[in-house]
């Protein structure tokens, strides 16, 4: 099994569109998983157009304060790597939005003032589309500021519906180098960096890289979508960093208007599934060459 990420440094570059006519490429040859772990606004399903016949709610635990058992001791403020708790004289304060849900300040509260509480945080559909591509994606609650637990959720759920009994998995993730993104690319074996040629595509694309080949050690190839005159601001940090740009798709109008339409790129315009087939060939390439 190849576990590809496609992801970008930035939203608007064509992560979508690269990955929903990956995946659409993939499953003309054998069972493939596509995962859409854009949880904050998931859209591949637009283009694949699943079966959805499965909906899970996914929970986090969130701390919370029998006011009556707590003395205010601090000990809950103190374990929180994360700043989610404080103890004030008269009052210990829990903060949602950024609690990890570690568990920290319930153990070692000396009272056993912290129970955890099992809070919705979004949900998971999955079905099939193309009958040999599974689909999965990931929402985020409209209100949760939290989204790696739902990515976990997505990717533990895939496993128990059978991914790794397929030859390719293809994870559409979050835009940028946050935590969302990070977590996407967790346990990958290759990145496919989608990019555009400006300077605001070539800063994000450094940042993109820096997580997933320096930080998380995944192979990474480039698609520098896009394509027009002057792609050398992209094709010269490529060519000094050792990274192969895979695949180019040209600035067209009739492009635009199929992703407009919800129509993936390799049945818009059929001449690409050639080309798809090749990029996925050659990222399975870079997957492969990283194991030996």
């Amino acid at each position: 099994m190849t576990k590809i990420v496609i992801a970008s440094g930035k939203g608007g570059t064509g992560k979508t569109l690269v990955a929903t006519s990956l995946a659409l490429t993939a499953a003309r040859a054998s069972p493939c998983t596509l995962l859409d772990a854009d949880v904050e606004a998931p859209n591949s399903a637009i283009f694949v157009k699943p079966e959805l016949v499965s909906h899970i709610q996914v929970e986090r635990l969130i701390p919370r304060v029998d006011a009556k058992r707590c003395t205010h001791h601090g000990r809950c403020a103190k374990v929180c790597q994360y700043h989610a708790i404080a103890a004030l004289p008269t009052k210990t304060l829990v903060f949602e939005e950024i609690c990890h849900a570690c568990g920290s300040c319930a153990v070692q509260c000396p009272e056993g003032a912290i129970s955890e509480e099992a809070v919705s945080v979004g949900v998971l559909d999955s079905g099939w589309a193309a009958r040999t591509l599974t689909f999965i994606q990931g929402t985020l609650n409209i209100s949760q500021a939290m989204s790696p637990p739902v990515i976990r959720a997505l990717k533990q759920h895939a496993l128990k519906l059978g991914w790794d009994a397929h030859d390719i998995v293809i994870i559409d993730a979050p835009p940028g180098t946050a935590c969302p993104a990070v977590e996407a690319l967790k346990g990958a074996d290759v990145a496919l960096l989608v990019t555009e040629p400006t300077p605001f595509g070539l800063h994000d694309l450094t940042l993109a890289v820096e997580v997933a080949r320096d930080m998380l050690g995944l192979p990474v190839g480039v698609v520098l979508n896009k394509s027009g005159d002057d792609d050398s601001i992209i094709e010269i940090y490529c060519h000094a960093e050792g990274l192969p740009i895979l695949l180019r798709i040209p600035l067209d109008r009739h492009i635009a208007e199929a992703y407009s339409d919800g129509i993936p790129l390799v049945l818009a315009q059929p001449p690409y599934q050639a080309q798809f087939h090749t990029l996925l060939q050659h990222t399975i390439r870079l997957a492969v060459e990283k194991k030996l």
